[in-house]
C-alpha cells in the first residue's frame, strides 16, 4: 500500500475504529542505516510511542535485500520506538523487484531466511519481527519453502497475501493456500487478499484458518470496514458509514495532505482515494469525475463542499 497508506490516512482510518495494529508504508533500504529523520518522516507515530492520534500502534515496514543493513535499519527503527518490525517480501511493482526488493526474493529462499535472520537477531527479543510474503513471484511452487525460511529464521509471525507477484490483485485470492501454509509452519498466520466486507472476512476465516485478517485496499474503500467487522464479531448493531460522514473524511484528509505534502501531488492522492471509495459508495464516482478536472487545492475544497 506504498503511497496510500500513509500517515494522514493511519490516521483517519484509525479514527473510525476497529484496527488492532497498522502497517506503515515500506522504508526502502539499500546500502546503509538511514538518519532518525527519515524513520520519523515515514513514520511519525515514533513521535508519539509508535502510536497513531487515535492509539492505535504502527509496525514499521523495511524492504530491501541486504541482510546485514536491513538489520541495521530494522535495530535504528527499534531504538527510535518502532512497535514491531515488518519486513516486505511481497511487493509487486516493478521499480521496487528490478532492485531486488519484495516478491522477486521469493525466488530465493535462501536470502528470504538469511533477512529474516539477521534481523531478528538485530533487534531486542521484546520487539516483534513479522514478515509479509505472497505465494510465489510467478508461481506458488516456492511458498511452503519460503513459509519456513520465515519461521525457521525467528519470525514472530507473518502475514500472506494469498496471490502471486504475476497474479497481482486479479480476483480470486487463493486462501486454501493460506491454509496449507498455516498447517506447515509453528507461528501465527495472517490472511491477506480479498476480503471487501463482513461475508469476505468470514469466508477468508473458514478457509484459511487463521484466526487473524489483514486489511488493506478493502479498508480504503470502506473506511469502517474494520470497525464493522468488530461489531459483528461481539454480535452488535453497527450503521455502516453513510456518504455524508465518509465525504467529511475526504474533506479533512485533502485539509492534511495539503499541509503535508508538496503541492504537486495533492491532487493525485485525492483522486486516488476517491477511485477507491467508489467501489463501495456511487457518489464517490460523482466526485472523482469533478476532481479529476482539477489541480488547485482550493479548486478541490470547492468541488468537495458542493457535496454536502
Amino acid at each position: 500500500m506504498e503511497g496510500v497508506v500513509d500517515y494522514t490516512m493511519r490516521d483517519l482510518l484509525t479514527q473510525v475504529g476497529g484496527i488492532d495494529h497498522c502497517v506503515t508504508e515500506f522504508l526502502r533500504v539499500s546500502d546503509s542505516v538511514l538518519p532518525a529523520k527519515v524513520f520519523r518522516r515515514l513514520c511519525p507515530e515514533l513521535h508519539n510511542g509508535g502510536k497513531t492520534p487515535a492509539g492505535t500502534p504502527v509496525i514499521l515496514q523495511l524492504l530491501g535485500s541486504d541482510p546485514s543493513v536491513l538489520a541495521g535499519n530494522a535495530r535504528k527503527g527499534a531504538k527510535l520506538g518502532a512497535p514491531g518490525i515488518d519486513l516486505n517480501f511481497g511487493c509487486p511493482a516493478k521499480t521496487v523487484n528490478r532492485s531486488k526488493g519484495g516478491a522477486v526474493l521469493l525466488d530465493a529462499p535462501e536470502l528470504v531466511h538469511e533477512i529474516v535472520k539477521a534481523v531478528r537477531e538485530a533487534v531486542p527479543e521484546e520487539v516483534p519481527v513479522s514478515a509479509k510474503m505472497r505465494l510465489g513471484n510467478k508461481d506458488k511452487s516456492l511458498a511452503l519453502e519460503n513459509a519456513h525460511a520465515i519461521a525457521d529464521a525467528g519470525a514472530d509471525s507473518m502475514a500472506v497475501h494469498a496471490r502471486t507477484k504475476l497474479e497481482g490483485y486479479k480476483p480470486p485470492a487463493h486462501w486454501e493456500w493460506i491454509a496449507r501454509i498455516r498447517e506447515a509452519v509453528n507461528i501465527p498466520v495472517v490472511a491477506n487478499g480479498e476480503v471487501w466486507n463482513w461475508e469476505d472476512y468470514l469466508r477468508c476465516r473458514e478457509v484459511s484458518g487463521c484466526d487473524d485478517v489483514m486489511i488493506g485496499r478493502g479498508l480504503i474503500a470502506k473506511p469502517d470496514l474494520a470497525k464493522v467487522i468488530k461489531h459483528h464479531q461481539l454480535n452488535e448493531t453497527v450503521s455502516s458509514l453513510n456518504w455524508e460522514h465518509v465525504l467529511k473524511l475526504v474533506e479533512q484528509y485533502l485539509v492534511q495532505i495539503e499541509r503535508d505534502i508538496a503541492a504537486k501531488y495533492v491532487h493525485g492522492r485525492l483522486k486516488q482515494w476517491l477511485h477507491h471509495l467508489q467501489r463501495e459508495y456511487d457518489e464517490a464516482g460523482v466526485v472523482f469525475e469533478k476532481v479529476k478536472k482539477l489541480r488547485e487545492p482550493s479548486q478541490l475544497r470547492v468541488a468537495l463542499n458542493q457535496q454536502f
